[in-house]
């Protein structure tokens, strides 16, 4: 199936996050010790854990490092307890904010959250004001120049839901969230090296934002990705990157 060009934005996402690795070691080990505590330390029956164990991998960090945290979290060590809150919110151009945070101190979190929508041109919204905008599921997302005959083939075969090209030739493979190991170890051992591999908040209805407006969006983004307590951040905003 043809889609809309989103290659430059993916290339752009990547870009930005590249340069904030200093934080990306904290936001792993906050993602361990919540799967971790939720459903256990036993990688073969806890998913979570496992996708946030083979984060930790691609990020290079060190298996004892992993470990401590994941028996920090399981066992009768003292610690740190945090808890997973989403907020919901609107963007330049009405754009649908999803911004999911890990806190010690729910008071202080939504305060920054709220401080940096109001800051910078946006709004934050009420429980599921946006939510629905967003679909929950694995995404696989492969350069331009790759298979998309094998893509599709191997793709489909292992439960992908959807294979979806863009104007520029990259390959997105959307699976559940519960098929997206599966589909991502087959396309794998095929060959294939997926440039993103996650599971993630797809947006459903993206809208373009431009000059300006775009260069104000990525700074509201860009605010809120620098707050302590924030992990992660979907949007459907597609922005040119100059």
């Amino acid at each position: 199936m043809a889609g809309h060009s989103k290659w430059a934005n993916i290339q752009h996402r990547k870009g930005r996050q590249d340069e904030k690795r200093g934080k990306i070691w904290t936001r792993i080990i906050r993602e361990i010790t919540v799967a971790a505590r939720a459903g256990g330390g036993d990688l073969g029956t806890n998913p979570r854990l496992r996708l946030a164990v083979d984060r930790a991998k691609a990020a290079n960090m060190p298996a004892d490092r992993v470990k401590y945290n994941i028996d920090k979290a399981t066992g009768n060590q003292e610690g740190v307890t945090y808890e997973e809150i989403r907020y919901e919110g609107y963007g330049i151009g009405g754009a649908a904010i999803l911004v999911v945070t890990m806190t010690d101190n729910k008071v202080r979190t939504v305060a920054e959250v709220r401080h940096a929508f109001s800051k910078h041109g946006g709004n934050m919204g009420t429980a599921g004001s946006v939510a629905f905008q967003f679909k929950h599921c694995g995404q696989l997302i492969f350069a331009p120049g790759t298979n998309e005959d094998k893509v599709m083939d191997v793709a489909l075969e292992a439960g992908a839901e959807d294979v979806i090209t863009d104007e520029e030739g990259a390959i997105e493979v959307l699976t559940s969230y519960a098929d997206f190991e599966a589909v991502k170890n087959a396309l794998e051992a095929a060959g294939l090296k997926p440039e993103v591999a996650e599971v993630t908040m797809r947006a459903e209805n993206p809208i373009e934002l431009s000059g300006e407006d775009a260069a104000k969006m990525q700074r509201l983004l860009d605010v809120l990705e620098d707050l302590d307590d924030v992990q992660a951040i979907y949007h459907n905003a597609e922005m040119d990157s100059e």
